[in-house]
Protein backbone atom coordinates (compact mmCIF):
# COMPACT_ATOMS: atom_id res chain seq x y z
CA UNK A 1 0.00 0.00 0.00
CA UNK A 2 1.44 3.71 -0.89
CA UNK A 3 1.92 5.55 2.42
CA UNK A 4 2.72 9.19 1.22
CA UNK A 5 5.63 10.90 3.48
CA UNK A 6 4.16 12.39 6.70
CA UNK A 7 5.93 15.93 7.60
CA UNK A 8 5.06 18.37 9.66
CA UNK A 9 4.08 21.48 7.64
CA UNK A 10 2.47 22.63 11.14
CA UNK A 11 0.48 25.95 11.75
CA UNK A 12 3.52 28.43 10.27
CA UNK A 13 3.00 31.95 9.92
CA UNK A 14 4.84 33.24 6.48
CA UNK A 15 6.73 35.17 8.60
CA UNK A 16 8.13 32.07 10.98
CA UNK A 17 11.49 29.85 9.91
CA UNK A 18 11.23 26.29 10.10
CA UNK A 19 14.68 24.96 10.93
CA UNK A 20 15.25 21.81 8.16
CA UNK A 21 17.45 19.16 9.91
CA UNK A 22 19.42 16.89 7.12
CA UNK A 23 21.47 14.62 8.95
CA UNK A 24 24.31 16.83 10.65
CA UNK A 25 23.46 19.93 8.27
CA UNK A 26 20.71 22.32 9.36
CA UNK A 27 18.80 24.50 6.89
CA UNK A 28 16.99 27.50 7.48
CA UNK A 29 14.51 27.02 4.20
CA UNK A 30 13.91 24.34 1.98
CA UNK A 31 15.08 24.55 -1.79
CA UNK A 32 18.89 24.01 -2.91
CA UNK A 33 20.08 25.14 -5.72
CA UNK A 34 20.93 21.88 -7.73
CA UNK A 35 24.26 21.75 -9.98
CA UNK A 36 24.08 23.20 -13.37
CA UNK A 37 21.96 26.15 -13.36
CA UNK A 38 23.95 29.73 -11.88
CA UNK A 39 25.97 27.52 -10.30
CA UNK A 40 29.38 28.79 -11.77
CA UNK A 41 30.30 32.21 -10.55
CA UNK A 42 29.85 33.67 -6.68
CA UNK A 43 27.57 35.88 -7.00
CA UNK A 44 25.05 34.28 -9.33
CA UNK A 45 24.86 31.37 -6.82
CA UNK A 46 24.57 34.45 -4.30
CA UNK A 47 21.70 35.72 -5.52
CA UNK A 48 19.60 32.32 -6.04
CA UNK A 49 20.61 32.06 -2.50
CA UNK A 50 19.18 35.70 -1.62
CA UNK A 51 16.36 35.06 -3.77
CA UNK A 52 15.06 32.52 -1.25
CA UNK A 53 17.19 29.09 -1.79
CA UNK A 54 18.25 27.20 1.63
CA UNK A 55 20.75 25.57 -0.21
CA UNK A 56 23.73 26.05 -2.70
CA UNK A 57 25.30 23.24 -4.90
CA UNK A 58 27.66 24.73 -7.40
CA UNK A 59 28.33 23.21 -10.81
CA UNK A 60 29.70 19.73 -10.82
CA UNK A 61 33.64 20.59 -10.39
CA UNK A 62 36.93 18.13 -11.78
CA UNK A 63 40.39 18.60 -10.27
CA UNK A 64 41.76 20.65 -13.18
CA UNK A 65 39.67 23.07 -15.82
CA UNK A 66 37.69 21.36 -18.24
CA UNK A 67 36.36 22.16 -21.86
CA UNK A 68 33.31 20.22 -21.89
CA UNK A 69 32.04 19.80 -25.56
CA UNK A 70 31.50 22.59 -28.27
CA UNK A 71 28.07 24.32 -28.98
CA UNK A 72 25.10 24.31 -29.13
CA UNK A 73 24.95 22.09 -25.50
CA UNK A 74 21.52 23.40 -24.28
CA UNK A 75 17.99 22.93 -26.41
CA UNK A 76 14.82 23.49 -24.78
CA UNK A 77 11.82 21.46 -26.21
CA UNK A 78 8.12 21.66 -25.41
CA UNK A 79 8.31 19.87 -22.27
CA UNK A 80 11.60 20.28 -20.81
CA UNK A 81 15.06 20.58 -21.61
CA UNK A 82 18.07 18.33 -23.03
CA UNK A 83 21.89 19.33 -22.59
CA UNK A 84 25.37 18.15 -23.20
CA UNK A 85 27.82 20.50 -21.63
CA UNK A 86 30.29 17.75 -20.99
CA UNK A 87 30.93 18.12 -17.26
CA UNK A 88 32.98 21.40 -18.56
CA UNK A 89 35.10 22.70 -15.20
CA UNK A 90 36.79 25.67 -14.06
CA UNK A 91 38.45 23.36 -11.69
CA UNK A 92 38.80 23.40 -7.97
CA UNK A 93 41.31 26.34 -7.27
CA UNK A 94 38.92 28.23 -9.08
CA UNK A 95 35.73 27.05 -7.76
CA UNK A 96 37.43 27.57 -4.56
CA UNK A 97 37.80 31.40 -4.70
CA UNK A 98 33.70 31.51 -5.54
CA UNK A 99 32.49 29.15 -2.88
CA UNK A 100 34.05 31.81 -0.61
CA UNK A 101 32.30 34.66 -2.04
CA UNK A 102 28.78 32.80 -1.44
CA UNK A 103 30.24 31.82 2.24
CA UNK A 104 31.01 35.35 2.90
CA UNK A 105 27.51 37.22 1.62
CA UNK A 106 24.85 34.68 2.58
CA UNK A 107 23.71 32.15 5.07
CA UNK A 108 22.43 29.35 2.42
CA UNK A 109 24.17 25.31 3.55
CA UNK A 110 27.02 25.08 0.54
CA UNK A 111 27.59 21.95 -1.28
CA UNK A 112 30.61 21.53 -3.69
CA UNK A 113 29.27 19.03 -6.34
CA UNK A 114 32.66 17.16 -7.69
CA UNK A 115 33.22 14.67 -10.54
CA UNK A 116 35.62 12.10 -11.68
CA UNK A 117 36.62 9.53 -13.88
CA UNK A 118 38.50 7.51 -11.62
CA UNK A 119 37.54 7.11 -7.61
CA UNK A 120 41.23 9.14 -7.21
CA UNK A 121 40.11 11.80 -9.29
CA UNK A 122 37.50 12.25 -7.34
CA UNK A 123 39.75 12.19 -3.88
CA UNK A 124 42.23 14.60 -5.61
CA UNK A 125 39.44 17.29 -6.20
CA UNK A 126 38.04 16.83 -2.63
CA UNK A 127 41.43 16.84 -0.93
CA UNK A 128 41.87 20.14 -2.86
CA UNK A 129 38.53 21.85 -1.80
CA UNK A 130 38.59 24.91 0.46
CA UNK A 131 36.56 23.09 3.47
CA UNK A 132 35.70 26.26 5.17
CA UNK A 133 33.69 27.61 2.23
CA UNK A 134 31.77 24.50 2.19
CA UNK A 135 29.33 22.45 4.32
CA UNK A 136 29.13 19.09 2.84
CA UNK A 137 29.99 17.44 -0.95
CA UNK A 138 27.52 16.19 -3.48
CA UNK A 139 29.51 12.83 -5.48
CA UNK A 140 28.23 13.21 -8.63
CA UNK A 141 28.52 9.86 -10.05
CA UNK A 142 25.60 9.60 -12.35
CA UNK A 143 26.57 12.18 -15.41
CA UNK A 144 25.11 10.66 -18.86
CA UNK A 145 26.94 13.00 -20.89
CA UNK A 146 30.29 11.50 -21.48
CA UNK A 147 30.37 7.57 -21.40
CA UNK A 148 32.49 7.77 -24.08
CA UNK A 149 35.27 9.39 -22.21
CA UNK A 150 34.56 8.03 -18.39
CA UNK A 151 32.51 4.76 -19.78
CA UNK A 152 29.82 3.77 -17.51
CA UNK A 153 28.91 5.94 -14.81
CA UNK A 154 29.12 4.92 -10.93
CA UNK A 155 25.67 4.92 -10.47
CA UNK A 156 25.12 2.32 -12.96
CA UNK A 157 25.70 -0.66 -9.36
CA UNK A 158 25.48 -0.73 -6.07
CA UNK A 159 29.31 -2.45 -6.17
CA UNK A 160 30.35 0.48 -8.67
CA UNK A 161 28.72 3.15 -6.92
CA UNK A 162 30.10 1.59 -3.18
CA UNK A 163 33.26 1.83 -4.52
CA UNK A 164 33.47 5.23 -5.06
CA UNK A 165 31.84 6.19 -1.50
CA UNK A 166 33.95 3.81 0.35
CA UNK A 167 37.33 5.64 -1.15
CA UNK A 168 36.25 9.15 -0.41
CA UNK A 169 34.38 8.59 3.30
CA UNK A 170 38.07 7.50 4.56
CA UNK A 171 39.61 11.00 3.01
CA UNK A 172 36.95 13.20 4.49
CA UNK A 173 34.74 14.05 7.44
CA UNK A 174 32.37 16.60 5.19
CA UNK A 175 29.21 15.20 5.05
CA UNK A 176 28.67 13.05 1.68
CA UNK A 177 25.79 13.34 -0.41
CA UNK A 178 25.39 11.07 -3.62
CA UNK A 179 23.82 11.67 -6.82
CA UNK A 180 21.85 9.11 -8.46
CA UNK A 181 20.83 8.42 -12.29
CA UNK A 182 17.20 7.08 -12.61
CA UNK A 183 18.62 5.31 -15.72
CA UNK A 184 19.62 1.99 -14.39
CA UNK A 185 17.22 0.07 -12.07
CA UNK A 186 17.17 -0.81 -8.67
CA UNK A 187 18.04 2.82 -7.68
CA UNK A 188 17.09 2.08 -4.30
CA UNK A 189 19.71 -0.95 -4.00
CA UNK A 190 22.09 1.47 -4.46
CA UNK A 191 21.44 4.43 -2.67
CA UNK A 192 21.25 1.55 -0.19
CA UNK A 193 24.49 0.35 -0.94
CA UNK A 194 26.04 4.36 -0.99
CA UNK A 195 24.43 4.85 2.45
CA UNK A 196 26.17 1.23 3.85
CA UNK A 197 29.38 2.69 2.71
CA UNK A 198 29.28 6.13 4.51
CA UNK A 199 26.75 8.26 1.99
CA UNK A 200 25.24 10.95 4.57
CA UNK A 201 22.67 11.71 2.00
CA UNK A 202 21.05 11.24 -1.85
CA UNK A 203 20.38 13.51 -4.40
CA UNK A 204 18.20 12.14 -6.86
CA UNK A 205 17.84 12.36 -9.72
CA UNK A 206 20.17 13.32 -12.00
CA UNK A 207 18.57 13.83 -15.71
CA UNK A 208 17.39 11.45 -17.53
CA UNK A 209 18.18 9.41 -20.96
CA UNK A 210 20.19 10.09 -23.07
CA UNK A 211 18.14 11.46 -25.82
CA UNK A 212 17.90 13.22 -28.94
CA UNK A 213 16.44 16.14 -30.90
CA UNK A 214 16.74 16.70 -34.50
CA UNK A 215 17.06 19.72 -36.44
CA UNK A 216 14.45 19.01 -39.43
CA UNK A 217 15.72 21.90 -41.87
CA UNK A 218 19.52 20.36 -41.23
CA UNK A 219 18.54 16.83 -40.76
CA UNK A 220 21.26 16.83 -37.86
CA UNK A 221 20.95 16.42 -34.27
CA UNK A 222 20.71 19.61 -32.55
CA UNK A 223 23.36 18.84 -30.03
CA UNK A 224 27.21 18.65 -30.73
CA UNK A 225 27.17 15.87 -28.89
CA UNK A 226 24.50 14.37 -30.77
CA UNK A 227 22.80 12.97 -27.62
CA UNK A 228 22.63 14.56 -24.07
CA UNK A 229 20.44 14.06 -20.84
CA UNK A 230 16.99 15.05 -20.64
CA UNK A 231 15.43 17.48 -17.60
CA UNK A 232 12.47 19.58 -16.87
CA UNK A 233 8.56 18.85 -16.37
CA UNK A 234 8.78 16.01 -18.64
CA UNK A 235 11.06 14.15 -15.83
CA UNK A 236 8.99 14.61 -12.96
CA UNK A 237 6.62 11.14 -12.61
CA UNK A 238 10.37 9.77 -12.92
CA UNK A 239 11.81 11.53 -10.18
CA UNK A 240 8.74 11.00 -8.41
CA UNK A 241 8.71 7.42 -8.46
CA UNK A 242 12.59 7.23 -8.14
CA UNK A 243 12.30 9.21 -4.99
CA UNK A 244 9.92 6.99 -3.54
CA UNK A 245 12.04 3.91 -4.23
CA UNK A 246 15.06 5.64 -2.75
CA UNK A 247 12.94 6.49 0.44
CA UNK A 248 11.71 3.11 1.01
CA UNK A 249 15.33 1.67 0.89
CA UNK A 250 17.33 3.95 3.01
CA UNK A 251 17.50 5.91 6.08
CA UNK A 252 19.59 8.83 5.29
CA UNK A 253 17.97 11.54 3.92
CA UNK A 254 17.22 13.07 0.62
CA UNK A 255 17.45 15.90 -2.14
CA UNK A 256 14.37 15.31 -4.10
CA UNK A 257 14.66 17.09 -7.56
CA UNK A 258 13.71 16.21 -11.00
CA UNK A 259 11.11 18.56 -13.00
CA UNK A 260 9.98 21.33 -10.16
CA UNK A 261 8.58 23.97 -11.55
CA UNK A 262 5.97 25.35 -9.22
CA UNK A 263 5.06 24.65 -5.21
CA UNK A 264 2.65 21.47 -6.05
CA UNK A 265 5.57 19.80 -7.83
CA UNK A 266 7.91 20.62 -4.99
CA UNK A 267 5.20 18.90 -2.66
CA UNK A 268 4.99 15.67 -4.49
CA UNK A 269 8.58 15.28 -4.29
CA UNK A 270 8.65 15.71 -0.81
CA UNK A 271 5.56 13.70 -0.03
CA UNK A 272 7.31 10.32 -2.21
CA UNK A 273 10.29 10.92 0.69
CA UNK A 274 12.57 13.40 0.00
CA UNK A 275 13.32 16.19 3.32
CA UNK A 276 14.40 19.02 0.73
CA UNK A 277 13.44 19.86 -2.60
CA UNK A 278 15.57 20.60 -5.48
CA UNK A 279 15.34 22.94 -8.70
CA UNK A 280 17.74 23.36 -11.72
CA UNK A 281 15.91 23.30 -14.80
CA UNK A 282 13.14 25.06 -13.19
CA UNK A 283 14.95 28.23 -12.57
CA UNK A 284 15.34 28.80 -16.31
CA UNK A 285 11.86 29.00 -17.34
CA UNK A 286 11.02 31.65 -14.43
Amino acid sequence: MFTLRKRDFGNLGVNQIAMINFGKLTFKKNGVLASGILGVTGWSMVKVAQSGAGGITCKSISKDIRKGHNNPVIQLYKNGIINAVGLSSTGVQNTNKELKIVRDNSDAVIIASVFGGTKEEFGETIELLDKESLDAVELNISCPNVHDEFGTPFSATPRSASEVVSYVRKLTNLPLIVKLSPNFPDIGKIAKACEDCGANGITAINTVGPGMLIDINTFRPKLTNKTGGVSGPAILPIAIRAIYDIYKSVKIPIIGMGGITNYEDALQIIMAGATLYGVGSGILYN
